[in-house]
């Protein structure tokens, strides 16, 4: 029998980069009947009017986030009081500490009585039990058995124990001496440090994206399909949502909260980097701050070693940090002797002749820097993702010519920084470091050695001195001339 077009299942996710990503997928799925099952994605952050022409064609699955869906019914563009058969929530433990508990509530009051649900999430906390009681009936629970990370055939895991200077020292000189190489992810815990190390690594020539809550979904989105595509190989991510979590109880305390609640305004709730979002072919994670939770560091380092590719996670440590590596160890380690956070080792002796370049770097990085390339970056991506957002749509392919990871240039940059002289390379590390440059100098003297070396070897004449033997033909030849005529 033929039914009614209609809504028949509704996808609720607290990111909108999840939105979109769970729109592609349904897609790919659909790919054979895309006739029959159209999927529509309204977690986006255009005006509820504009999607409105989208849902009147009552697509079969609908995506977004509580609050969206929320607007939607409010504005009657949406009717799921009769129509809706599947309810899905992904990344369930993060939708209620997203804020959103109010908006799933009042969702749950515009579907029918009988629907099927299914919750999806990666640990099982008070929120995720909370969310089971308020929309499970007797529900069945799948719980996936295995580890919450690959084992160390997989994942390598490392740590080093280092200070705020040494942190940049040694994130310089691992990307500078391509000593990490593939695509990298660098985690830190603010909006201000993300752009403080763009602004540095930019001193050295080593272009990065930054991505963070207060740029536009557009441009974030953007971001990601193109680290994705390989235009990029290191995104710098603010995983925010971790300094959220402990609770305050001094007043001095509260007062923070409340100041960085009111610098917090601009940002974008429904932002996360550590979860939901589907990097591909992720190397490295390196940990330049390290997460204040397990799950933190868990969600963090899953974003590589995926599938049955190799991986890597390098953690930062400062004496500060050592309480949250000890929880993670215990966590990961359990009942084995062995952790399997591994120390990193390596020699910072080695590289103390870069010290002094680092310490030039981070004293142009100031905060002033920092403020002004914070709203640079914000108006550039706010023009790219607003203002261009029809003529890409007609001109795709200058959408992939779009860069995220140009320098800002607030600082003031030295040329010189960008080389490395070959006397500050670490002994053991020469004939490793600069493979470019070798592969030139190889190039030019292979064929001299082979071209003019070994011949002038083999013309040699005892007494005659082979500098004073090459030439110029053109004088010869004009001897010649004028004897002849």
């Amino acid at each position: 029998s033929v039914r009614e077009q209609d809504v028949r299942a509704l996808i609720l996710v607290p990111t909108k980069e999840l939105g979109q990503q769970v729109q592609t997928m349904m897609r790919q799925l659909t790919s054979y009947c895309s006739r029959d099952v159209r999927v529509a994605d309204i977690s986006g952050k255009a005006d509820v009017s504009t999607q409105r022409p989208i849902l009147m064609e009552k697509p079969d699955v609908v995506v977004g986030t509580p609050s969206r869906v929320l607007a939607h019914l409010n504005a009657q563009n949406l009717a799921l009081h009769s129509s809706l058969e599947m309810l899905v929530v992904d990344e369930a433990d993060l939708v209620f500490s997203f804020g959103f508990e109010s908006d799933l509530k009042n969702v749950l009051c515009h579907l029918p009585k009988i629907y099927q649900s299914f919750l999806m999430s990666a640990t099982f906390n008070e929120d995720v039990q909370a969310l089971k009681e308020l929309l499970l009936h007797n529900p069945v629970t799948l719980k996936l058995q295995g580890s919450q990370l690959p084992d160390s055939t997989q994942l390598q895991q490392y740590t080093i124990k280092c200070e705020e200077e040494d942190k940049f020292l040694l994130i310089y000189t691992l990307l500078k001496l391509h000593l990490v190489q593939g695509k990298t992810l660098l985690f830190v815990g603010a909006v201000d440090r993300s752009y403080r190390l763009k602004l540095f690594l930019e001193q050295f020539g080593i272009p990065a994206c930054v991505l963070n809550s207060e740029l536009p979904v557009q441009s974030r989105c953007h971001i990601i399909s193109q680290f994705n595509q390989g235009f990029y190989d290191i995104i710098i991510a603010t995983d925010e949502q971790s300094l959220v979590e402990p609770a305050a109880s001094s007043s001095g305390k509260e007062k923070k909260k409340k100041s960085s609640a009111k610098g917090a305004k601009a940002k974008d709730k429904e932002y996360g980097v550590s979860r939901g979002v589907d990097f591909q072919n992720v190397a490295n994670v390196i940990n330049f701050d390290f997460p204040t939770s397990v799950d933190s560091y868990i969600h963090r380092v899953g974003r590589t070693a995926r599938a049955d590719n190799p991986g890597t996670a390098l953690s930062f440590i400062s004496h500060t940090e050592l309480s949250a590596l000890a929880e993670v160890e215990e966590a990961l380690g359990g009942d084995k002797a062995e952790s399997a956070l591994k120390p990193y080792e390596f020699r910072m002796e080695e590289i103390e002749g870069f010290r002094y370049r680092c310490r030039d770097a981070m004293r142009t990085v100031t905060k002033q820097a920092v403020r002004e390339a914070r709203l640079k970056e914000i108006k550039q991506e706010l023009l790219n993702s607003e203002k261009l957002k029809t003529y890409f749509e007609d001109n795709p392919r200058d959408l992939q010519l779009l860069r995220h990871d140009k320098d800002l240039h607030p600082a003031v940059i030295k040329p010189h920084m960008k080389n490395i002289p070959d006397y500050l390379i670490p002994e053991t590390l020469r004939g490793v470091v600069n493979p470019l440059s070798n592969k030139r100098r190889k190039r030019r003297i292979k064929p001299a050695a082979e071209g003019v070396v070994k011949s002038s070897f083999k013309k040699h004449v005892p007494g005659r001195n082979p500098l004073k033997s090459f030439r110029y033909t053109g004088a010869r030849n004009k001897k010649a001339k004028g004897a002849k005529s």
